[in-house]
């Protein structure tokens, strides 16, 4: 009776984990929107202030990097700027054509951890009642109410073994 009421509450417990991943990955993309728009508009006015001199942006990369150390440092984050604008504009176009099901098989695209952190720092958790959030709710009742069934019957299992050898 007790292993049966265990197995039930780790269902419950994988239904109400799971069925925060719409939200959660809605949260996730609207942070990621705001992080690209703003990755976005200093790499293109840093463009645009190459394009002033008359120069590319590579050029105007190795300007900056030969003017001194604070020009090789300011060089080199702007080349970490733009290469994670270019990774986040990527995880954004993936995400933001997914529904919550393609989001849940794409979440490799949720690759940025700052962000996630914040996310999740910012989270609240709360009863979906959408489609999407009943259809988590129930893979994460299955897949909880399955561990711990599979649990249970190892720990029934190795009990039982115990009992007869002795």
């Amino acid at each position: 009776m007790f292993l049966r009421a265990l197995t039930l509450a780790g269902g419950l417990a994988g239904a109400a984990g799971l069925s925060q991943f719409p939200e959660f990955s809605q949260q996730y993309l609207q942070r990621l929107g705001g992080k690209v728009d703003e990755l976005t508009r200093f790499v293109e006015e840093f463009d645009a202030d190459a394009a002033k001199v008359g120069v590319s942006r590579e050029q105007a990369l190795v300007d900056l990097a030969q003017g001194g150390t604070i020009g090789a440092e300011r060089a080199q984050t702007m080349v970490t700027t733009i290469e994670r604008q270019a990774k986040l504009s990527g995880a954004l176009e993936d995400l933001r054509d997914a529904g919550p099901f393609t989001r849940a098989y794409h979440a490799n695209a949720f690759t940025d951890s700052e962000l996630a952190k914040r996310t999740l720092s910012d989270f609240k958790p709360a009863l979906p009642l959408t489609f999407e959030g009943l259809v988590f709710a129930s893979v994460g009742f299955f897949l909880g109410l399955g561990i711990l069934s599979c649990i249970s019957w190892l720990c029934r299992a190795t009990f039982l073994r115990r009992t007869r050898i002795s």
